[in-house]
């Protein structure tokens, strides 16, 4: 089979890390949409299964946990008129975890927005800590339930709620813009957390980063996907912000500062893991 040279195959994920589209990487570098969108698979697969294996025993202290919108095939809304018939066509929600220190992506998890996802999400998460952490989330109850039911007592959790007023507006200008936020509430819900570190600032502003990085996130886009490929483009770029990506603001990347690696990262690194985990695969089906 034939494959691209490993310089070419960074090149080709580095420009998807960097808010490409796959048409777009196709032709500024000359590879076809269908070799593209099988990397961008392949290197998905590979980067869930590295990442999910080395985020383990984090001493993380304050992490935040937010989820944002997007859409595979057609939003939920537009699915009664559609003529689509994919089962995976509507909203799906990507959950992400960030340790407010270290900024490191603790977990992601593609999904809906409901109470089965955020106890999928947050007992994956839960299993990545080796000590006791602060929690922060916004006010919905699944995130509350979730936290919980697996975590008992064994947390600081808090919520913070956001309260919006109303908008009156209905200009084609607002049509992605949310209601002004005039205050927020804190609460407690279990334990003692620090009220100075109750926010999701930090979480929301990764949210942002996310959004620029992948084009299929973009509000107004055709950027349209299977879900699978959905969750491989999220594993992507996690993998790039954790590893390659330098944190303007810690000057280094965050698996660096939270003592993962003790090197910076390249994305013929990437491809290298791509490379072993392909490899293994082949070993266990022989």
């Amino acid at each position: 089979m034939n494959r691209l040279p490993r310089g070419e195959r960074a090149k080709v994920l580095h420009l998807l890390c960097e808010g490409q589209s796959i048409r777009a990487v196709a032709h500024l570098t000359g590879c076809s949409k269908n070799t593209v969108t099988k990397l961008l698979v392949d290197a998905g697969a590979a980067c869930a299964a590295y990442q999910d294996r080395v985020l383990r025993h984090l001493s993380c202290k304050r992490v935040q946990v937010d989820e944002t919108w997007s859409f595979v095939r057609v939003k939920a809304a537009n699915l009664p008129k559609a003529k689509v018939t994919a089962r995976d066509a509507s909203d799906v929600w990507t959950w992400v975890a960030l340790d407010t220190d270290t900024k490191l992506i603790c977990s992601f998890y593609v999904g809906d927005r409901g109470l089965a996802s955020a106890r999928e999400f947050i007992n994956d998460l839960a299993e990545r800590f080796a000590n006791r952490v602060q929690l922060t989330c916004d006010g919905r109850r699944a995130h509350l339930k979730a936290v919980s039911d697996t975590f008992g007592g064994g947390i600081d959790y808090a919520q913070l709620v956001k309260i919006y007023g109303a908008d009156n507006s209905r200009s084609p200008e607002r049509r992605c813009s949310p209601p002004e936020c005039i205050g927020v509430e804190k609460k407690a819900p279990i334990d003692d957390p620090d009220p100075a570190h109750i926010s999701t600032s930090f979480v929301e502003r990764q949210n942002l980063t996310m959004r620029t990085s992948m084009r299929r996130f973009t509000r107004l886009t055709n950027g349209l996907s299977k879900i699978e490929s959905h969750a491989c483009a999220v594993a992507l770029h996690a993998m790039f912000y954790n590893f390659v990506r330098i944190h303007q603001t810690l000057k280094t990347t965050p698996t660096m500062a939270a003592g993962i690696t003790d090197r910076l990262w390249e994305m013929t690194d990437v491809v290298e893991i791509i490379e072993a985990h392909q490899q293994r695969q082949i070993t266990q089906v022989v």
